[in-house]
């Protein structure tokens, strides 16, 4: 058992790497020369990577993108990054850590991603700047309020700094628009068809003091795994008055889509995402499956 496990996963291992690799040259041009494809190319990676490590993503409620939109999502894993790239368009806000880790550092600028320096919170305003500016361009991002992953089996209080972002119009004028907030339910639920429960999420959550090279190992080497994603309605600040009460709603809704997808609960109303990006043959509408076998 123990053979087959390390197979597996340095099999997963080696073709994500290899994916990586081909991808990095092709991405890198991209980003340089502002072109459109290498919005779009993140998305075909990530389900590809979703298909070699097994996750089998739902997808509940539609990503907002009538407008400037940052989404608020609870974080149990570095797994997430792939979830929630395979669904649609965006970019990620991350510790400024990540940006000097070997190869994911270099995944994660590919992905334009923005980095926050979480120790020195006088940069709290430049950086809550630069995602707006990013907003301004476009681009959606996903911010973790929680500022670090959990267990898996709990939503972290949501932390409001980085929420001033909603404050700020996207535009001047009779043009401006207001930047809407998404919360986002992100759960590991199964594990080889069966539910997951408490003792089998920490294998996918990455928290505490855990080291990323023997999770990473733990997570590839097991079977199949489903993650359900729940785009809650998205709202704006005036809605709520201000960024704490718009951080603790982000957190009630990403909560309350936790608890949802471990009971096996469907929300009783349900739209179907339009998918800008289509997937590749195997994926549905609402379910992503993997194109590569997990096995």
């Amino acid at each position: 058992m123990g053979l087959v496990k390390n197979v597996r996963a340095g099999s997963k291992l080696f073709l994500f790497v290899m994916t990586a690799l081909m991808i990095t040259p092709v991405q890198w041009l991209g980003v340089k020369l502002n072109r459109p494809y290498a919005k779009k190319l993140p998305v075909r990676f990530h389900r590809i990577l979703c298909g070699i490590i097994g996750i089998e993503v739902t997808v509940r409620g539609t990503p907002f993108r009538d407008g400037p939109c940052l989404i608020a999502s609870n974080h149990n894993s570095y797994l997430d990054i792939p979830v929630l790239g395979s669904v649609t368009p965006l970019s990620f806000v991350a510790k400024k850590e990540v940006a000097a880790w070997p190869f994911f550092g270099t995944l994660a600028r590919l992905q334009e991603t923005v980095f926050v320096d979480r120790e020195r919170r006088t940069k709290a305003a430049a950086t809550a700047n630069e995602i707006h500016d990013r907003i301004s361009g476009g681009d959606t991002l996903v911010l973790f309020p929680e500022g670090t992953s959990s267990d898996g089996n709990r939503v972290l209080p949501f932390k409001s700094a980085l929420m001033a972002v909603a404050q700020m119009a996207v535009g001047a004028g009779e043009d401006a628009k207001p930047v809407h907030v998404q919360p986002v339910s992100i759960t590991y639920t199964k594990l080889c068809g069966m539910p997951m429960g408490r003792q089998f999420r920490p294998y996918f959550a990455w928290y505490g003091d855990m080291d990323l090279g023997p999770h990473l190992w733990e997570a590839f080497g097991l079977g199949p795994f489903e993650v359900v994603v729940e785009f809650h309605e998205p709202v704006t600040v005036d809605t709520h008055g201000n960024r704490k009460k718009l951080a603790a709603y982000c957190e009630a809704q990403s909560s309350i889509g936790m608890k949802r997808a471990i009971a096996g609960e469907v929300p009783t109303t349900e739209a179907e995402p339009e998918d800008e990006n289509p997937a590749p043959t195997g994926h549905s509408d609402q379910k992503s499956r993997p194109t590569i076998a997990a096995e």
